[in-house]
């Protein structure tokens, strides 16, 4: 009987053939720790009476929501997480000196790869599957428990397959495949199983796309999401100095899949997720006849803050001014990422334009800081939720887009096609 490549990390890890369905013990080989999770990890550490780390080189402590610190309690929050970085010499510790959203972090550092089996206090750690890895959040006691022991107990998912073919037209990107998935499936239609995305049409997505892919699998209740590797995985990793040997693993032609779903992307517009779900996705076109004004546009988080983001959106407001009664804040998701993009110009245009470029953070995304929406608000984002209250006040409404879009409407003020947007040579 064939495997699915999420089969195949599991029993590469446990050393026996598993199938969906079985409860497991495995190795975990990359725990993923921040500042707002972390400290009650670590307090049902220490209470455990355990006294160091199973696999130290297997933990990282990524600073990233509240940082630098917003308040007095998110300065105590952070000193939890700093002292037990200090008390056990944690080799992959990030704080302000090397700053970064964690999702995109730890791919640029190597520390997360093909065959990998990834866990972290976050649900949008299912991002790193975009490298051919099984990657999930888990709550912040099951992260203890791999902290203290190296491992943890999983239930094998069963597999969704997405199949996407055709190509994709101008300003479409991978975040709008899967809100197209989602919009199609619902929040919970793919509640505890994997996504697996393949097809001709992510043979030619860059990985910015499939980064924002899996990272959104969790919005259809997915406990992954994963993209095997390919020559394009490659050509990411061959810069990179990656912790542990790359595992390339493949679905077999004749693995069990709970449902296979075929989207044909040709005719797929950019997808506009309305207030307040994920899955209310609505076509580009449908969102600029109604007219919705925006008072805030948000570039950035874990799924929309990397190097191509930050050049689309120059790219469309390069020469242009964001609207009167709307405000654009851009978060580049690491400080490599930032670095990059002032070298290339792109934070001089954002500035000029007339948005504020803040340093990497989750604060916005998440209603922390650094972006909170008042009250009736409406905001464009390019983050991956959209709840009631999710980024303010519980009166704001988020529509969800890619950065093009997003850009565009900094402009006009309104939710609208970047094709409508004049670009300067």
């Amino acid at each position: 009987m064939g495997q699915t490549i999420t089969e195949k990390i599991f029993s590469e890890h446990v050393g026996r053939e598993v199938f969906a369905g079985e409860i497991i013990r495995c190795n975990i080989d990359m725990i993923i720790g921040n500042d707002i999770t972390t400290p009650i990890s670590i307090k049902a550490f220490e209470e455990s009476g355990a006294q160091k780390l199973a696999n130290p080189d297997g933990f990282a402590l990524v600073l990233d929501h509240f940082i630098p610190a917003k308040d007095i309690a998110s300065a105590n929050q952070a000193k939890i997480s700093r002292e037990f970085a200090y008390k056990h010499d944690l080799k992959n510790y990030f704080d302000e000196k090397d700053m970064g959203i964690e999702h995109a972090l730890l791919p640029e550092k190597g520390l997360v790869g093909p065959g990998d089996v990834i866990i972290g206090a976050d649900s949008h750690t299912c991002t790193h599957g975009a490298l051919g890895a099984f990657s999930t959040g888990m709550g912040s006691t099951d992260l203890a428990f791999g902290m203290i022991t190296g491992g943890n107990w999983f239930k094998v998912p069963e597999s969704i397959k997405v199949i996407f073919t055709g190509k994709m037209r101008k300003n479409v990107y991978g975040k709008d495949l899967i809100l197209e998935v989602i919009r199609r499936i619902g929040v919970d239609g793919a509640l505890y199983q994997a996504l697996e995305f393949t097809g001709d049409t992510i043979s030619n997505l860059d990985m910015d796309g499939r980064f924002s892919l899996c990272n959104m699998a969790i919005e259809a209740g997915a406990k992954n999401g994963i993209i095997a590797v390919d020559d394009i995985t490659k050509e990411f990793m061959s810069d990179k100095k990656f912790v542990r040997e790359a595992k390339l693993h493949y679905s077999d032609d004749d693995a069990n899949y709970v449902e296979v779903l075929e989207i044909n992307v040709a005719n797929l517009e950019p997808v506009i997720a309305y207030p307040s779900l994920p899955s209310n996705g609505k076509p580009l076109s449908t969102a600029v006849a109604d007219k919705i004004a925006v008072d805030q546009v948000f570039i950035g988080s874990c799924t929309n803050g990397r190097l191509s983001d930050l050049k689309m959106a120059s790219e469309i407001l390069k020469g242009k001014r964001v609207a009167r009664r709307t405000r654009l804040i851009v978060t580049p998701a690491t400080q490599k990422i930032f670095k990059e993009a002032e070298k290339a110009g792109y934070i001089d245009i954002l500035i000029d334009a007339g948005g504020v470029v803040s340093n990497p953070t989750c604060g916005a995304c998440l209603g922390g800081y650094m972006g909170i929406l008042g009250d009736d608000e409406v905001a464009i984002a390019t983050t991956n939720r959209n709840f009631v209250g999710r980024m303010g006040a519980r009166t704001s409404n988020i529509y969800l887009a890619n950065s093009a879009v997003a850009a565009a409407s900094a402009i006009t003020g309104f939710i609208t096609d970047p094709e409508s947007i004049d670009k300067e040579d």
